[in-house]
Protein backbone atom coordinates (compact mmCIF):
# COMPACT_ATOMS: atom_id res chain seq x y z
CA UNK A 1 0.00 0.00 0.00
CA UNK A 2 1.40 2.98 -0.89
CA UNK A 3 1.99 5.68 1.71
CA UNK A 4 0.57 9.34 2.46
CA UNK A 5 4.41 11.65 2.16
CA UNK A 6 3.00 15.24 2.92
CA UNK A 7 6.56 15.95 2.40
CA UNK A 8 6.20 15.90 -1.24
CA UNK A 9 3.11 18.37 -0.97
CA UNK A 10 3.13 21.26 -4.11
CA UNK A 11 1.06 24.12 -4.03
CA UNK A 12 2.98 26.11 -6.38
CA UNK A 13 0.90 26.48 -8.78
CA UNK A 14 -1.70 28.37 -7.00
CA UNK A 15 -1.75 31.92 -7.39
CA UNK A 16 -4.44 33.86 -4.98
CA UNK A 17 -4.44 37.04 -7.60
CA UNK A 18 -2.41 39.84 -5.89
CA UNK A 19 0.81 40.01 -4.89
CA UNK A 20 2.93 39.22 -1.96
CA UNK A 21 2.90 42.47 -0.67
CA UNK A 22 -1.01 42.82 -1.29
CA UNK A 23 -1.56 39.74 0.71
CA UNK A 24 0.72 40.31 3.46
CA UNK A 25 -0.72 43.60 3.75
CA UNK A 26 -4.40 42.50 4.28
CA UNK A 27 -3.66 39.53 6.39
CA UNK A 28 -1.22 42.23 9.00
CA UNK A 29 -3.62 44.67 8.73
CA UNK A 30 -6.85 44.71 7.15
CA UNK A 31 -7.77 41.59 8.34
CA UNK A 32 -7.73 42.33 12.27
CA UNK A 33 -9.42 45.35 11.15
CA UNK A 34 -12.82 43.56 9.77
CA UNK A 35 -12.44 41.42 13.07
CA UNK A 36 -11.99 43.57 15.67
CA UNK A 37 -15.48 43.98 17.72
CA UNK A 38 -14.86 47.67 18.10
CA UNK A 39 -15.48 49.08 14.69
CA UNK A 40 -19.01 49.95 15.17
CA UNK A 41 -20.23 50.00 11.43
CA UNK A 42 -20.52 47.82 9.01
CA UNK A 43 -20.31 51.00 6.29
CA UNK A 44 -16.17 50.45 7.53
CA UNK A 45 -16.31 47.17 7.08
CA UNK A 46 -18.00 47.78 3.71
CA UNK A 47 -15.47 49.97 2.67
CA UNK A 48 -12.21 48.06 4.25
CA UNK A 49 -13.32 44.99 2.07
CA UNK A 50 -13.72 47.54 -1.03
CA UNK A 51 -10.35 48.42 -0.59
CA UNK A 52 -9.01 45.23 -1.00
CA UNK A 53 -10.96 44.15 -4.38
CA UNK A 54 -14.10 42.78 -2.96
CA UNK A 55 -16.98 43.63 -4.72
CA UNK A 56 -19.88 44.70 -1.71
CA UNK A 57 -23.45 46.05 -2.25
CA UNK A 58 -25.46 48.46 -0.89
CA UNK A 59 -26.88 47.97 3.10
CA UNK A 60 -24.84 44.91 3.94
CA UNK A 61 -24.56 43.90 7.09
CA UNK A 62 -21.24 42.49 8.15
CA UNK A 63 -20.65 41.94 12.30
CA UNK A 64 -17.65 42.02 14.23
CA UNK A 65 -15.21 38.71 14.02
CA UNK A 66 -15.94 37.65 10.38
CA UNK A 67 -13.13 36.67 8.53
CA UNK A 68 -12.07 36.72 4.75
CA UNK A 69 -9.52 34.87 3.68
CA UNK A 70 -8.42 36.77 0.23
CA UNK A 71 -11.24 40.00 -0.34
CA UNK A 72 -10.49 40.22 -3.87
CA UNK A 73 -12.10 36.71 -4.42
CA UNK A 74 -15.41 37.87 -2.83
CA UNK A 75 -18.20 39.18 -4.21
CA UNK A 76 -21.54 40.50 -2.35
CA UNK A 77 -24.99 41.60 -3.46
CA UNK A 78 -27.18 44.00 -1.55
CA UNK A 79 -28.91 44.08 1.91
CA UNK A 80 -26.85 40.91 2.55
CA UNK A 81 -26.39 39.56 6.12
CA UNK A 82 -22.83 37.96 7.09
CA UNK A 83 -23.07 36.84 11.27
CA UNK A 84 -20.49 37.47 13.98
CA UNK A 85 -17.56 35.29 13.01
CA UNK A 86 -18.38 33.86 9.91
CA UNK A 87 -15.46 32.77 7.81
CA UNK A 88 -15.22 32.89 4.36
CA UNK A 89 -12.07 30.52 3.80
CA UNK A 90 -12.15 31.43 -0.06
CA UNK A 91 -9.19 30.04 -2.18
CA UNK A 92 -11.29 30.42 -4.44
CA UNK A 93 -14.48 32.76 -5.36
CA UNK A 94 -17.39 33.04 -3.31
CA UNK A 95 -20.52 34.71 -4.31
CA UNK A 96 -23.26 35.98 -2.27
CA UNK A 97 -26.13 37.29 -3.95
CA UNK A 98 -29.01 39.71 -2.92
CA UNK A 99 -30.33 39.54 0.44
CA UNK A 100 -28.60 36.83 1.30
CA UNK A 101 -28.18 36.10 4.88
CA UNK A 102 -25.10 34.04 6.64
CA UNK A 103 -25.58 33.30 10.36
CA UNK A 104 -23.57 33.16 13.01
CA UNK A 105 -19.77 30.72 13.23
CA UNK A 106 -20.51 29.14 8.92
CA UNK A 107 -17.63 28.31 7.73
CA UNK A 108 -17.36 28.53 3.83
CA UNK A 109 -14.60 26.09 2.92
CA UNK A 110 -13.32 26.95 -0.74
CA UNK A 111 -9.87 24.22 -0.62
CA UNK A 112 -9.91 20.90 -0.25
CA UNK A 113 -6.96 17.96 -1.10
CA UNK A 114 -6.88 15.28 -3.05
CA UNK A 115 -7.19 12.30 -0.61
CA UNK A 116 -6.23 9.52 -3.54
CA UNK A 117 -2.99 11.43 -4.23
CA UNK A 118 0.24 10.61 -2.16
CA UNK A 119 1.36 14.27 -1.70
CA UNK A 120 -2.44 15.30 -1.26
CA UNK A 121 -2.36 17.40 -4.18
CA UNK A 122 -4.49 20.63 -3.42
CA UNK A 123 -8.12 21.08 -4.79
CA UNK A 124 -9.99 24.75 -5.39
CA UNK A 125 -13.22 25.09 -6.54
CA UNK A 126 -15.70 28.01 -5.84
CA UNK A 127 -19.00 28.42 -4.02
CA UNK A 128 -21.98 30.55 -4.58
CA UNK A 129 -25.37 31.73 -2.77
CA UNK A 130 -28.00 32.67 -4.73
CA UNK A 131 -30.70 35.87 -3.79
CA UNK A 132 -32.26 35.04 -0.44
CA UNK A 133 -31.00 32.18 0.40
CA UNK A 134 -30.33 31.67 4.33
CA UNK A 135 -26.85 29.53 6.15
CA UNK A 136 -27.56 28.78 9.06
CA UNK A 137 -25.22 29.35 12.59
CA UNK A 138 -21.99 27.09 12.56
CA UNK A 139 -22.78 25.19 9.09
CA UNK A 140 -20.10 23.81 6.42
CA UNK A 141 -20.53 24.77 2.93
CA UNK A 142 -17.77 22.27 1.11
CA UNK A 143 -15.73 22.91 -2.14
CA UNK A 144 -18.19 23.48 -5.14
CA UNK A 145 -21.38 23.49 -3.86
CA UNK A 146 -24.26 26.18 -4.36
CA UNK A 147 -26.94 27.18 -2.48
CA UNK A 148 -29.87 28.16 -4.47
CA UNK A 149 -32.56 30.62 -4.45
CA UNK A 150 -34.69 31.14 -1.27
CA UNK A 151 -33.07 28.13 -0.36
CA UNK A 152 -32.41 27.16 3.84
CA UNK A 153 -29.65 25.38 5.44
CA UNK A 154 -30.19 24.37 8.80
CA UNK A 155 -27.80 25.49 11.84
CA UNK A 156 -24.51 22.66 12.23
CA UNK A 157 -25.40 21.12 8.51
CA UNK A 158 -22.73 19.79 6.62
CA UNK A 159 -23.55 20.80 2.54
CA UNK A 160 -21.84 18.68 0.05
CA UNK A 161 -24.02 18.93 -2.39
CA UNK A 162 -26.09 21.99 -4.07
CA UNK A 163 -29.55 22.84 -2.40
CA UNK A 164 -32.27 23.11 -5.04
CA UNK A 165 -34.43 26.51 -4.57
CA UNK A 166 -36.59 26.92 -1.64
CA UNK A 167 -36.05 23.81 0.11
CA UNK A 168 -35.06 23.49 3.05
CA UNK A 169 -31.69 20.44 4.36
CA UNK A 170 -30.08 20.19 7.54
CA UNK A 171 -27.61 17.38 8.92
CA UNK A 172 -24.55 15.53 8.25
CA UNK A 173 -24.95 15.41 5.58
CA UNK A 174 -27.99 17.57 4.66
CA UNK A 175 -30.45 16.39 3.55
CA UNK A 176 -34.07 17.44 2.12
CA UNK A 177 -36.09 18.40 4.92
CA UNK A 178 -39.13 20.58 3.56
CA UNK A 179 -40.31 23.22 1.12
CA UNK A 180 -39.70 26.80 2.50
CA UNK A 181 -42.98 28.86 2.57
CA UNK A 182 -42.68 32.29 2.04
CA UNK A 183 -45.51 34.50 2.94
CA UNK A 184 -47.34 36.94 0.53
CA UNK A 185 -48.51 40.54 1.77
CA UNK A 186 -51.75 41.38 -0.71
CA UNK A 187 -53.14 44.50 -1.15
CA UNK A 188 -55.49 45.79 1.35
CA UNK A 189 -54.66 42.69 3.92
CA UNK A 190 -52.97 43.08 7.01
CA UNK A 191 -52.12 39.31 7.70
CA UNK A 192 -49.24 37.86 5.93
CA UNK A 193 -50.32 34.19 4.39
CA UNK A 194 -48.78 31.78 3.66
CA UNK A 195 -47.45 30.96 -0.11
CA UNK A 196 -45.76 27.82 -1.03
CA UNK A 197 -43.21 27.87 -3.33
CA UNK A 198 -42.08 25.73 -5.73
CA UNK A 199 -39.90 22.61 -4.86
CA UNK A 200 -39.91 18.83 -5.41
CA UNK A 201 -42.15 19.20 -8.05
CA UNK A 202 -45.39 19.29 -5.60
CA UNK A 203 -47.89 21.74 -5.61
CA UNK A 204 -48.19 25.38 -4.82
CA UNK A 205 -51.45 25.24 -3.26
CA UNK A 206 -51.02 24.45 0.55
CA UNK A 207 -53.04 20.88 1.96
CA UNK A 208 -54.64 20.63 4.70
CA UNK A 209 -51.82 18.80 6.59
CA UNK A 210 -49.04 21.67 5.92
CA UNK A 211 -51.70 24.64 6.66
CA UNK A 212 -51.76 23.29 10.30
CA UNK A 213 -48.01 22.34 11.06
CA UNK A 214 -46.85 25.82 9.43
CA UNK A 215 -46.35 27.90 12.35
CA UNK A 216 -45.02 25.25 14.39
CA UNK A 217 -42.59 24.38 11.22
CA UNK A 218 -41.42 27.99 10.76
CA UNK A 219 -40.48 28.40 14.47
CA UNK A 220 -38.62 25.18 14.15
CA UNK A 221 -36.73 26.12 11.46
CA UNK A 222 -36.09 29.51 12.58
CA UNK A 223 -34.47 28.02 15.65
CA UNK A 224 -32.38 25.54 14.12
CA UNK A 225 -30.66 28.02 11.61
CA UNK A 226 -29.52 31.37 14.11
CA UNK A 227 -31.00 34.66 13.85
CA UNK A 228 -29.77 37.75 13.23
Amino acid sequence: MNSISLAEFDNNWYKPGRSRPTQVLWFLVGLPILRSSILPFSSLRRCLLRIFGARIGRGTVIKPGVRVKYPWLFVVGDHCWIGEDCWIDNMGPVTLGNHVCMSQGAYVCTGNHDWSDPAFGLMVNSIQICDGAWVGAKTVLAPGVAINEGAVVAAGSVITRDVPPFEVHGGNPARFLRRREIKTRRSGEKDLRPTLTRGRGQSSQPDASTALDQSHAERSVYVVTGGE
